[in-house]
């Protein structure tokens, strides 16, 4: 059976993020994906300059009633990223809500793109609708500390804690949630970022359990544009591919972008010459050169149990 993914995301001409962060990965992994471009720019706005325009919610409907009017509008997955105006993120909701109808066994993959270390990069208003609406849809969710955080209105000092903000996001709606990084000291040391998933499962027997896992990533010196676009769209592969298997898609999905990374900054480090900070382009994620790495990820981060 073909796989078929509705992705909602930004879109740049040059470089790597939205959808062009998720679609060549889930193509490579054998998913059709329908991409609807919530804005077009030249570039990522973390470059000097850029320049282009945003999709409007009038406009997103008008995109989504041509596919409707072709019955062209049955969908395994939707996936949605940054989005900074309430209407449009209302009106995504509406979409889901309506394949949800068609396709009952639709996933919902929702990265709630807020901000990060303590500060919004999106108005103010956009926490309400994502809170009040669009988790209460999403199936796979995949904030950070600081988004989970704003979305539970509870602070994260330590893992338990961590644990029972993710349970607070299980009875909003998700049933899988993962926290993609967290300030939380990790055992091997502090050159490791700490990630934890939680995914609600029924058992062959019919019980019912939540399975836990925290990931020890290994930190990078630089700032990469379109990661966590790359880390949805791999979750929503990787879960599809391994049901019931929380630790498994969360191992395939960081050693992905491990992987991606590396090559990434080995890459940058070589154009932007000895004793020199690479620039934005330089770090434009190798996305094609790790198409090996994204069909068949080497293992290099182990999850653990909780």
């Amino acid at each position: 059976m073909e796989c078929r993914v509705l992705s909602i995301q930004s879109h740049v001409v040059r470089g790597y993020v939205g959808n062009k962060s998720a679609s060549f990965p889930l193509q490579v992994l054998g998913f059709e994906v329908d991409s609807i471009n919530s804005v077009q720019f030249s570039n990522h706005t973390g470059y000097a300059h850029w320049k282009g325009q945003v999709l409007t919610a009038e406009e997103l409907n008008v995109l989504y009633d041509g596919i409707k009017l072709n019955n062209v509008h049955h969908y395994d997955y939707v996936l949605t990223g940054y989005s900074r105006d309430t209407s449009f993120l209302k009106t995504v909701v509406d979409i889901v809500q309506e394949l949800k109808r068609l396709n009952p066994k639709l996933v919902y993959v929702c990265d709630p793109v807020m901000g990060d270390q303590g500060s919004m990069y999106v108005p103010e208003n956009i926490l309400p609708v994502y809170r009040d609406k669009v988790v209460a849809v999403a199936d796979i969710l995949t904030p950070n500390q600081f988004e989970a955080e704003l979305l539970t209105g509870r602070k994260i000092n330590t893992e338990k804690d961590a644990l029972e903000v993710m349970d607070m996001l299980h009875q909003m709606g998700p049933d899988t949630v993962v926290l993609t990084s967290t300030d939380l000291t990790s055992p091997r040391g502090d050159q490791f970022l700490v990630a934890l998933g939680s995914q609600k499962i029924v058992r062959p027997d019919g019980i019912k359990c939540i399975q836990k896992i925290r990931m020890d990533m290994p930190k990078v010196d630089a700032v990469f544009v379109g990661t966590g676009d790359l880390f949805a769209a791999m979750l929503l592969a990787w879960t599809h591919l391994n049901p019931n298997d929380l630790k498994a898609a969360c191992e395939k999905t960081v050693s992905v972008m491990h992987h991606v990374i590396k090559r990434t900054m080995t890459h940058a480090n070589e154009m932007a010459g000895p004793g020199n900070r690479p620039n934005p382009a330089q770090l434009e994620l190798r996305m094609i050169q790790s198409k090996k790495d994204i069909e068949d990820p080497a293992i290099v981060v182990e999850a653990t149990v909780l």
